[in-house]
């Protein structure tokens, strides 16, 4: 059987900057920075870095979609999210997403490792493979340049799932407590990226 009839797990991620409660040990961090002209600008303003930081940052929601079936959300308390993923992760065979391998992939396994989880597959980052991982970016550059998936979107003529919320404002949504529309906005990179495996691999 062709590897990508297997069970297809299709994720994205959402994240968010550090907790409060780790800002006494994340400011040494950033003096540390600062004193070395590494950084500039605020500890707020570094604050608000980390969300791309699996050491600091937090996963708010983890959508999902096992094949053809709808889309899901994992929402909720951070440590049950991974756990659930990992749960998830374990029935798969082939893992889809876009820029997962150097984001999302990383980044959840970063915050199992925080959380001391230990994941139930272990899930390899081969470079210049497909299989288990399809990363969409990767595999539609060749491993040249990277891409959007909103120009992606558009070149294929699929409808963008970057409208009014992109990853850049979900923390500003998370702040004014708009839960459903950031999870609303991950479910639909989910669908996106199924779109768009579907039709690069002329399903």
């Amino acid at each position: 059987m062709n590897d990508f009839n297997k069970n297809k797990l299709f994720f994205d991620i959402e994240t968010l900057p550090a907790d409060s409660v780790s800002f006494e040990s994340l400011e040494k961090v950033y003096k540390k920075k600062k004193k070395k002209g590494l950084i500039s600008g605020t500890f707020e303003d570094y604050v608000e870095t980390t969300g791309l930081d699996g050491a600091w940052g937090r996963i708010f929601c983890i959508s999902y979609a096992m094949n053809d079936e709808p889309v899901a959300c994992l929402f909720g308390d951070e440590k049950e999210i991974i756990k659930n993923f990992w749960n998830l992760a374990a029935t798969a065979d082939m893992f889809v997403g876009f820029n997962v391998l150097d984001f999302d992939l990383k980044f959840i396994i970063q915050r199992s490792i925080i959380f001391n989880i230990r994941p139930l597959i272990d899930i390899p980052f081969r470079r210049y493979s497909n299989f288990p991982v399809y990363d969409i970016m990767w595999e539609w550059s060749k491993w040249q340049n990277k891409i959007s998936m909103d120009e992606l979107a558009h070149a294929l003529g699929l409808q963008s799932s970057k409208k009014d919320l992109d990853g850049s404002k979900v923390h500003a949504y998370y702040q004014k407590g708009k839960y459903q529309e950031i999870q609303a906005y991950c479910n639909a990179d989910v669908e996106l990226t199924r779109q768009i495996f579907k039709r690069m691999n002329w399903e």
